[in-house]
């Protein structure tokens, strides 16, 4: 496999930063959650179109009926996702949702046990039980176990089992196809998927007014484009733990945005948990063994 022009670990952590406005976003919106989705993925795929045709509409040939099929599941998978995470924002804050949604690690690393066999360290174990105990405690004093936000609550955790499956899926077929045919693949077949949602459900695909266009695009534009399909080009060389654990600062800047526009309160708890969340993506990204090598290399 070729190297990486760049270190994979910059894209995962421009991508978190795009994904972190997501919510907001999406709260700014007034549309249905489905809607949101449907034009947040109809957007990506519209953008991208141009440059798949000129130089990629031929690779589309060489997908085999595994990679189809692994490619569909995704996509179908990456639009529930969205669909069930937007709606859990009418029903619980965002620090809650978003919390919920980046819960990752825990699915993450049972499927990349069983479907890739990959072997799970200490330090890897340790370091997302410290960043998942974190975003435990961002939302400490928000969980409900009742009403609206607890509903809220479950469908943000539904949708984050629905993101790694996602990512686990294409996992696999990244590998095999370059990243603007495996998204615009993907994004094509969720934008689909939407579409008939949308139609079944009976939501309007509008009017809407000029500000609800504008979030549409900005979806597509930051959270997608700049933050799931940076994740996409990653898979290649990284695991999907690897970006499991990076989305876990999502929580923190989605809940410092949410204070500055929607007025949400950040507690003490949320300010405590999110340094947890912080020091665990440090300890799972700094490499202990070359950390060792560089401090003795230059005592002796």
């Amino acid at each position: 496999m070729e190297k990486p022009v760049i270190h994979p670990y910059i894209p995962i952590i421009i991508g978190v930063i795009s994904v972190a406005l997501s919510a907001i976003f999406v709260k700014l919106a007034t549309a249905d959650a489905g809607v949101i989705a449907f034009y947040r993925m109809l957007f990506s795929v519209l953008i991208m179109l141009p440059l798949f045709l000129s130089k990629y509409r031929k690779e589309v040939m060489t997908l085999g009926k595994k990679d189809w099929i692994f490619s569909t599941i995704a996509g179908v998978f990456l639009a529930f996702h969205f669909i069930l995470w937007f709606e859990s924002l009418n029903y619980t804050s965002v620090a809650s949702s978003t919390v919920l949604v980046t819960l990752q690690p825990i699915f993450a690393f049972v499927g990349t046990y069983f479907f890739f066999k990959e072997k799970l360290s200490f330090k890897t174990i340790l370091s997302a039980l410290i960043a998942v105990s974190g975003s435990v405690i961002i939302s400490w004093g928000d969980f409900k176990l009742s009403g609206t936000a607890f509903y809220g609550d479950m469908l943000a955790l539904i949708a984050c089992a629905l993101i790694t499956t996602y990512l686990l899926f294409g996992q696999d077929v990244r590998k095999r196809l370059s990243l603007i045919t495996y998204t615009f693949v993907v994004y094509s077949i969720s934008t689909i998927t939407l579409f008939f949602y949308v139609l079944i459900k009976g939501e309007s695909f509008g009017p809407y007014p000029g500000s609800d266009w504008f979030w549409f695009i900005l979806l597509a534009i930051i959270p997608n484009l700049f933050g799931h399909t940076l994740f996409n080009w990653a898979l290649k060389w990284v695991s999907t733990n690897v970006i499991s654990i990076g989305i876990l600062f999502e929580p923190v800047g989605a809940a410092i945005l949410a204070f500055y526009v929607f007025g949400e309160t950040l507690s003490m708890s949320q300010i405590a948990g999110g340094m947890i969340v912080i020091a665990g993506i440090v300890l799972f990204v700094i490499d202990g063994n070359k950390l060792r090598e560089k401090f003795f290399s230059k005592k002796a």
